[in-house]
């Protein structure tokens, strides 16, 4: 989908033409660095297109030199000789008084570039250097002072889920080195893939890196399988090479051996070390398997003679082993777990892990390494050399840095890459969320709850990469950038960040400097984002873009927009005072940038009304507020968070002021099922209609058989009346499902009823 949406669109063609004769006339600056610099000062001219030259009287800058020369060779551009030159040279020069990562960046007489600091810093100053080199003549701060902010700055990418071969991982680790990133987390294990070869194990890649069939898009109940089989792992040579290439570029790789779960690839491999003891496959759907690893002892040998062979490879500090979503259904029933319980004084099964993990803290403690893992290592006592990621939200990452552990933030709110990132109608499949890359650069790694000592403690952030639903590196690239580009300044350049406004503008740029390399990134940057106001039972449509250089064009008709139809001027919002559908775009120079918009409106006699609901949505599906269920746009699957409201374990009642007496006929409600997401119908809705608050009666009662057969994806439970009711008021309870069933995902959970929007007439 992806080699379609990028590969073969005339409109992008013409596009990235468009970019590139606006790039040959664009007025470069050194602001245009991303991520942007840290100081900068004073103002000077460069003709960069005469550097011809590098040089440096300091031999450990060679390698730093051959990568440079590399990243230009594939863009395209000339490669400097290396060799002393009085005038059009690159000068670089080691300072011991400058910290690892800082460098200074000064333009010299004779056109010259003088770039200071040590091995890293001056890496990075070449990496800038790079990015400037996009243009011929540039309008320049002469002096440059730059530092990073935070010091991990990390990237993950997820290998198990679907393979990538070893030129993708390099040109990864590449796009890493130009945005200043310094950390390279590899997962290379879980349920559905092992990829890394042990030499003690053989199996794991003979059999544990292989599985015959991946699930279809989310065709969970019923299962519905590709039929085709997924392999493929690196070879210990080949992770050797890697990690090498990732050194020369200042990145460190930080290897992940997922345990006690999310160990089903590992387990078909070798079912010995399951409580059960029999044989697994492979698995072929995602998410969390209760099949984990067992606690006795040749579990530990086993674990720990894999980890030898991991240590070996990778020089990392940090070895990550995982640590989430570890079912205690089997170690429950394991006479052997719960022999360990009673043995080693445990509380119960969330101790068990905790015991687990500290195991293999003190042997990876007793190799001169550290361990890190997910948030869930601290849940039964965190182990005592661990660093702690932090992804299930800040609470984790929070709680670790007050008990005096390093931490790594990675909340899903603004570091999984594997959201959403745009409107999901025009998007590639994704695993689900909205993360949009304002709110990427929004993002502070620092909570306020902390204080300074305990803030000390926070060494950075990384954004996560997780693969159920990317199988080709293009599309990898497609959900890392433009997302890393703000990420990258988040970390790097931090509170002295200049701005959103500053960076789109700068990132616009960047686009035709990623166009130079075959990069195939995201551009719903340059989607239009809507905003609604009613107006005496009309609704009023703003349309706005990131950017103004262009023109938005719409129509009503749903007609998709050209440069022919109707201009949206931002001071005359579109007025709707009838069911329809907006479709609109926003252009540059004639072409089409980012994804067309598109909404159907519903104009009811609801719109705008009060309305109100006991209890409250849940919180983290209560955008909007209840509103939204009056805003005349109706939810739509692929769901999108913001359109729907959400509750679960208790039924809500909603209670709606249309504010005068209204003949009414009929209420349309738009709900949602989707079991694998624990989401169901609810099982009876009845509404009541009234005068006062004091005088209802039934207007209609819907029963779970009712609901069943008459809901239908992507339209409304429409509930007519059996005659037409005077009424201001209406009451609508809805009796959510039951606790999902044995079987079934979230069994044992409360079942969760989703709303999106309630018409009435």
């Amino acid at each position: 989908m992806i080699s379609f949406l990028f590969k073969n669109s005339s409109l992008l063609i013409a596009s990235l033409i468009a970019y590139f004769f606006t790039a040959l006339s664009y007025n470069v600056h050194a602001q245009d660095i991303i991520p942007a610099p840290s100081e900068k000062s004073g103002s000077s001219e460069l003709n960069i297109k005469l550097i011809s030259n590098i040089y440096s009287k300091d031999k450990e800058f060679n390698t730093d030199i051959q990568v440079f020369n590399s990243y230009l060779k594939k863009m395209g551009f000339p490669i400097l000789l290396i060799k002393e030159s009085k005038a059009n040279c690159v000068i670089l020069e080691f300072d011991k008084k400058m910290k690892d990562e800082e460098y200074t960046f000064e333009i010299s007489p004779a056109n010259n570039i003088k770039i200071k600091g040590k091995s890293s810093g001056i890496f990075y100053g070449l990496m800038s250097l790079l990015q400037l080199r996009n243009t011929a003549t540039i309008s320049s701060y002469s002096s440059i002072h730059d530092y990073p902010a935070f010091q991990w700055r990390g990237m993950h990418l997820d290998v198990s889920r679907h393979y990538f071969p070893t030129d993708f991982i390099k040109k990864y680790i590449d796009l890493l080195a130009l945005h200043k990133f310094n950390t390279f987390h590899w997962h290379l294990t879980d349920d559905q893939g092992w990829r890394i070869e042990i030499k003690k194990y053989p199996l794991l890649t003979t059999v544990g890196s292989k599985r015959h069939e991946t699930i279809v898009d989310k065709n969970f109940e019923p299962y519905i399988g590709d039929g085709k089989p997924v392999e493929g792992f690196y070879t210990q040579d080949e992770i050797k090479d890697i990690v090498k290439y990732a050194t020369d570029r200042h990145i460190n790789v930080v290897p992940e051996i997922e345990m006690p779960g999310h160990a089903m690839a590992a387990l078909a491999a070798y079912p010995q070390y399951s409580c059960n003891r029999t044989p697994l496959d492979v698995m072929t759907k995602w998410g969390v398997s209760d099949d984990v690893y067992c606690t006795k002892d040749s579990t530990f040998t086993f674990i720990k003679n894999i980890l030898d062979e991991v240590m070996k490879l990778f020089p990392s500090k940090y070895i990550h082993i995982g640590g989430d979503e570890v079912p205690k259904t089997r170690w429950k029933r394991c006479e052997i777990c719960q022999e360990n319980i009673k043995k080693n004084n445990l509380k119960d099964e969330h101790e068990l892990q905790s015991y687990f993990i500290k195991k293999i803290d003190t042997y990876v403690t007793s190799k001169g390494r550290s361990i890190i893992g997910w948030d869930e290592i601290l849940e039964g006592g965190l182990a005592p050399n661990a660093a702690v990621m932090s992804w299930r939200g800040e609470e984790g990452g929070i709680e670790a840095s007050k008990q005096k552990h390093h931490v790594v933030m990675s909340p899903g709110t603004h570091c999984y890459y594997d959201h959403y990132q745009g409107n999901r109608t025009t998007e590639p499949l994704a695993i689900g969320g909205f993360t949009p890359i304002e709110k990427v650069y929004s993002y502070d790694p620092i909570p306020e709850q902390l204080n300074q000592e305990q803030a000390s403690y926070i060494m950075g952030a990384q954004a996560n990469v997780w693969t159920e639903y990317i199988a080709t590196p293009e599309h990898v690239e497609y959900m890392i950038l433009p997302r890393m580009c703000a990420l990258s300044e988040v970390l790097w350049t931090g509170k002295s960040k200049p701005g959103f406004e500053d960076f789109k503008i700068r990132l616009k740029y960047h686009f035709s400097f990623l166009d130079k390399w075959n990069v195939y990134y995201a551009r719903s940057v340059y989607d239009i984002t809507p905003s609604l106001k009613v107006n005496n039972g009309s609704l009023e449509v703003s349309l706005t873009s990131n950017y103004n250089d262009g023109n938005i064009y719409y129509a009503l008709d749903g007609l998709s927009p050209d440069t022919s139809m109707t201009t949206y001027t931002k001071d005359a919002p579109i007025l709707i005072d009838g069911s329809t559908t907006i479709k609109a775009q926003y252009f540059e120079n004639g072409e089409p940038m980012g994804h067309e918009y598109s909404q159907d409106f519903i104009i009811h006699n609801g719109i705008g009304k009060t309305i109100t609901s006991t209890p409250e949505p849940s919180k983290y599906y209560n955008k909007g507020g209840m509103p939204k269920l009056l805003d005349g746009i109706a939810g739509k699957t692929p769901r999108y968070s913001d359109e729907w409201l959400g509750w679960s374990g208790e039924n809500p009642f909603i209670l709606i002021d249309l504010g005068e007496d209204k003949l009414l006929n009929s209420l349309s409600l738009y709900t949602l099922q989707e079991e694998n997401n624990w989401i169901y119908l609810p099982e009876k809705i009845d509404i009541e209609v009234g005068t006062t608050m004091k005088n209802f009666i039934s207007a209609k009662t819907f029963s779970k058989m009712e609901i069943e057969s008459n809901y239908k994806e992507n339209s409304p439970l429409d509930m007519r009346f059996d005659n037409m009711i005077l009424g201001r008021y209406i009451r609508i309870l809805l009796k959510c499902a039951p606790k999902i069933p044995a079987g079934k995902p979230g069994q044992g959970e409360n079942a969760w009823l989703f709303l999106s929007e309630i018409s009435i007439d």
